[in-house]
């Protein structure tokens, strides 16, 4: 685990597209706060403050200690949102955790004395496709499409978050071939005749009747799981 970073935040009284679109005009971008057996704190944050801890390259690989309303709130970040085009922060999920929590995390591998060591020849290309997720590589850090490549030890790195977005109708196509016959069967047979044929369909099952059947959303709200097989009665 990095070290532990800090992010002020503000309460927000309203959720909904307007509301996060004001938000953002205002150079702020809105967040929750969820999970430890509590009710989810709906907050926003100074959106130059979250690219800089983003542009840490350790981020989700970090506690991150949320300052809001006087409280210091521990979590940990589990998914930011970017625009598409710009890339500009739309929505940060923070995960709260106790003192006793149980959670499960990405730890990236730190090599002393790399300097010494060079692994890859001069001109070399790394490309980080987990850049979004903290990184896969010690030198990494994010970068933009703006500018999407730095160079360190001789070697070129690509560290674009949002690596679709730069090809954004290609992967429009890409996302919707490899949906499109969820959707048909969903369409032509119903939800549950659909579930109960196919194993792949049945595991993005999160939610049925009132019961959570997604295992780590189960854990992450401190919720009952009930496995997707028994709501369908398999």
């Amino acid at each position: 685990m990095s070290d532990v970073l800090t992010l002020s935040a503000e309460a927000r009284d309203r959720a909904g597209k307007g509301a996060s679109r004001a938000l953002r005009r205002e150079g702020r971008v809105p967040a929750v706060i969820y999970g430890n057996n509590e009710e989810p704190t709906l907050v926003h944050v100074e959106e130059k403050l979250l690219n800089k801890l983003l542009g840490t390259g350790h981020f989700f690989n970090s506690v991150v200690m949320v300052e809001v309303g006087g409280k210091t709130v521990r979590t940990l970040p589990k998914d930011v949102e970017f625009h598409p085009v710009t890339d500009r922060p739309l929505h940060a999920d923070f995960l709260r955790i106790g003192e006793h929590s149980e959670v499960h995390v990405e730890v990236p591998v730190k090599f002393t004395d790399e300097a010494l060591s060079p692994g890859m020849k001069r001109g070399a290309v790394l490309v980080d496709i987990s850049i979004d997720q903290g990184g896969c590589f010690e030198t990494s850090h994010a970068t933009t499409h703006a500018e999407p490549t730095f160079i360190k030890h001789d070697v070129v790195h690509y560290c674009v978050a949002n690596m679709p977005g730069a090809v954004a109708r290609t992967s429009t196509f890409a996302l919707n071939n490899a949906t499109l016959a969820h959707g048909l069967a969903l369409a032509d047979k119903g939800w549950k005749q659909a579930l109960t044929q196919d194993p792949h369909l049945r595991e993005g099952l999160n939610v049925c009747e009132g019961k959570v059947t997604c295992e780590p959303v189960a854990q992450a709200h401190g919720l009952p799981y009930v496995s997707a097989e028994s709501v369908l009665g398999l």
